[in-house]
Formats: structure tokens, sequence, C-alpha cells
């Protein structure tokens, strides 16, 4: 409670701010506060749109280096799309800097977007030895990392959009990043269900014979395919909107308030 107060007073703090320093009203704002608080902006703005970029290429490229669409440039791609994540992320740590609840899912979220980074190169090994046993507990432990990154990027987009004078946006930033992050919270639990029942070899008889079938007439690799459409593409894509969204409400805001 106290953490969403702080950040709400730092709403309307930063709003007056950004109004005062658009403004050419002297007097209002310290020139050196002007400057910085426009840089910040500049490069929370810059931040949002590699973000926003970053993710589907992210996606995209790193699901082509797994199954070999890339092998010319080995694994270059999928490092250069995860490193544009970090990149995005660590453009947007000059904003606000003593709001502590948003440096610290700020700070989460790059130290997962680095492990994304490191782990990517793993993807095209495992293409090139896919019956490696590291190799593959690496790729699992990315894609474990990947849905990790994408629940704490929401988390940082909830303490940011709280932070932003806009009232609808803060509603509906608050809204469907708890969404996201319920989906997503979902997949791991299923995912981690199907681990242990894949690993587990006393497993009842009939619950075998249930799987075998469903894995023999294709319904597993189906489920699998629709799980991740509904638990990762959804939340993907509402997380994109948001970003978008928020990076509008910033550059309105400065705009509007130059007018």
């Amino acid at each position: 409670m106290e953490d969403s107060e702080s950040i709400t007073t730092a709403g309307r703090a930063l709003a007056s701010s950004i109004a005062q320093s658009s403004s050419r009203q002297p007097g209002k704002l310290d020139p050196a506060a002007h400057a910085e608080l426009l840089r910040s902006l500049s490069r929370l703005v810059r931040g949002l749109s590699a973000l926003f970029w970053g993710l589907p290429a992210s996606l995209v490229v790193c699901v082509g280096t797994h199954v070999g669409w890339f092998m010319t440039f080995k694994f270059v791609p999928a490092v250069a799309a995860t490193s544009l994540l970090f990149f995005g992320l660590w453009q947007m740590e000059s904003f606000q800097k003593q709001e502590r609840p948003w440096r610290n899912a700020l700070e989460r979220a790059k130290i997962l977007a680095l492990v994304n980074v490191g782990l990517s190169p793993f993807l095209f090994f495992w293409n090139r030895v896919p019956g490696h046993f590291f190799f593959e507990l690496v790729v699992n432990l990315m894609a474990l990392s990947g849905l990790l990154f994408l629940f704490a990027l929401n988390l940082v987009l909830a303490r940011l959009g709280a932070m932003l004078p806009d009232e609808t946006l803060r509603h509906e930033t608050s809204q469907f990043t708890a969404l996201n992050r319920a989906l997503l919270l979902v997949l791991l639990v299923l995912a981690v269900i199907y681990l242990i029942l894949a690993q587990t070899s006393n497993l009842p008889e009939g619950l075998l014979t249930m799987l075998r079938w469903l894995e023999q007439t294709h319904w597993l690799e189906r489920g699998r395919l629709l799980s991740g459409m509904l638990f990762v593409l959804l939340p993907l894509s509402m997380t994109m909107a948001l970003i978008w969204k928020t990076k509008e409400v910033i550059l309105e805001s400065v705009f509007a308030a130059k007018q």
C-alpha cells in the first residue's frame, strides 16, 4: 500500500514537472532540472521503443535459431535480439531514480534480460547437437527465463504506468498487466506439471494410457501449441500494446504541455 501511494504521488509530481519543464515561463523549474527531466524522458521513450520492437524480434529470432532458420549467422541474431531488450531497460533506468518500487522492478527485469542474452547462444548449440543433455537443459532454462522476463516486464510497466499523469493509462496498465501475469503464472504451473508427469515413471496405468493416446493422436502437440498461443502470444501482444500506449502518453504529455 505504501509503495502504491508513493508511486501515485510520484506520478502527480511528474505531471507537474513535465508541465513546468515544457512551459516557456521562466523561474518555474531550474534549467539543470529541466534538461535532466527532458533527457530522462527521451531515454525512457527510446527504451520503450526498443522493448516494443525487441519483444517480437526476440521471439521470432530465438525460435528461428532453435529450429535452424539462421544457420548462416550462427547465434549472432539471437544474441542481438535479446540484447535489444536489455538495451531498452538500460535506457529506462535514468527515469525517476528515487522511486524504490520502480527501481526494484526495473533491476529484476534487467537481470532476467541479461540472463536471456547469456543463454541465447545455446539455441544454436542445441540445433547443432540436439541430443545433448546439457544444451537441452539450458534451452529449457532459457524458455523459463523468457517467461519470467515477460512477467517482470509487466510489473515494470505497472510501476511506470502508476507514475505517469494519465489516469486512464494507470487503470488499463494495472488491469492488463495483472491479467498478463496471471496467464503467465498459469503457463508456468502447467509446464511444471507436464515436466513432472514426463519424468515420473510410476504413474497410474490409466494416466499413462491417456498420455500415450494423446501423444499418438497428436492432441498433446496441439495442446502445447494452443497453450503457447493463449498463454504466451496473448500476454506478449497485450504487453506490446501497453508499451506503445505508454510511449504515446509520454510524448503527448510533453507536447501538450508545450502548447
